[in-house]
């Protein structure tokens, strides 16, 4: 049975590549962009800048269809049904990793039904707090938090959302115990934490930074494992008293389940040296966030990683979207 599974994978396999071969070259058509997300936020805004350099660089048109709703499944949903041949490909958010562990109805599974090509970027946020609190650092967060659990007070983008988890999870490594307010968006959220109505949240890098720089809001630190070119000044969460946290948004590039090798290779290859180039360099340097790049096996293994670490997460919160 095992020989006889090995030779159905690897005539599966052959006959994938014989008809990608056998096509004009790739592609030979406009190639579709599903962003699952509404136009004009972080996932676009990177989307659309990958899909003019590759569209430069190949000379064929990629466009971005946004697909919103459902906290990212529609649109997920509708890459996951589309034809394996290249001609639709998925970028998605990192909360395509949390979303599992906090709804129920998700009808997919990323690793199934779905070839992670790259890593495209990495975006940090920031741990901020209202400026006229007395907290100045995260160690000040993390005994104010301790001397009273339960009583500071976060915001955040709505139950299930990255920076609700990325909260959770600073809680949970700190052992501290921090109360969530959900808001309908992040706007809203960050309006309460400048009015003083809410004592802090985890924040978009470069709407924080605008609103640090207004002296509107505090910022204490950086989510990432390494400090921000945006924020130099502002240390991570893991140099400033939690030790290996690391809470960053990505956007990443996919392909449906099945779609054909050398097609894959060429997405992977061009996808890297797009991000390579100083246009994009610059485009995304504007919004804040860092191109990766990283190899499918590297992505790989980074989405199981974060399945598991949300899951994690979830658990402990007890947390489930609304």
């Amino acid at each position: 049975m095992a020989m006889r599974a090995t030779a159905v994978t690897l005539a599966g396999l052959a006959l994938s590549v014989v008809q990608a071969l056998s096509e004009p070259s790739y592609p030979s058509r406009p190639v579709r962009i599903i962003v699952p997300s509404e136009a004009g936020g972080g996932t676009d805004i990177s989307a659309r800048a990958l899909a003019d350099r590759l569209a430069q660089s190949i000379g064929q048109q990629f466009y971005i269809e946004n697909r919103p709703g459902a906290a990212g499944m529609i649109g997920i949903e509708i890459a996951a049904r589309a034809p394996n041949d290249g001609y639709t490909l998925l970028i998605a958010a990192s909360t395509i990793t949390i979303v599992p562990s906090t709804n129920s109805n998700v009808k997919y599974d990323i690793l199934r039904d779905f070839v992670p090509i790259s890593q495209l970027i990495n975006s940090p946020s920031v741990l901020l707090v209202n400026p006229r609190h007395p907290i100045k650092s995260v160690q000040d967060f993390l005994v104010t938090a301790k001397a009273k659990p339960g009583e500071l007070i976060y915001a955040s983008a709505g139950v299930g959302s990255q920076p609700h988890m990325a909260m959770e999870l600073l809680g949970l490594m700190a052992g501290i115990s921090i109360q969530h307010i959900p808001y309908k968006g992040v706007a809203p959220a960050m309006t309460d934490v400048i009015g003083g109505r809410v004592a802090s949240m985890m924040g978009n890098l470069i709407s924080a930074k605008s609103q640090i720089d207004a002296g509107h809001l505090r910022g204490l630190a950086v989510s990432s494992l390494k400090r921000s070119a945006v924020l130099p000044s502002l240390p991570t969460v893991s140099e400033a008293g939690v030790p290996g946290y690391e809470a960053i948004q990505w956007f990443g590039l996919f392909a449906p389940a099945g779609a054909p090798a050398p097609i894959l290779a060429r997405l992977h290859s061009e996808t890297v040296e797009a991000l390579k180039s100083p246009e994009m360099q610059q485009r995304l340097a504007a919004e804040g966030t860092e191109a990766v790049g990283n190899t499918p096996a590297e992505f790989t293994a980074q989405i199981k990683a974060e399945l598991e670490k949300w899951s994690k997460v979830a658990r402990a919160a007890n947390t489930k979207a609304q």
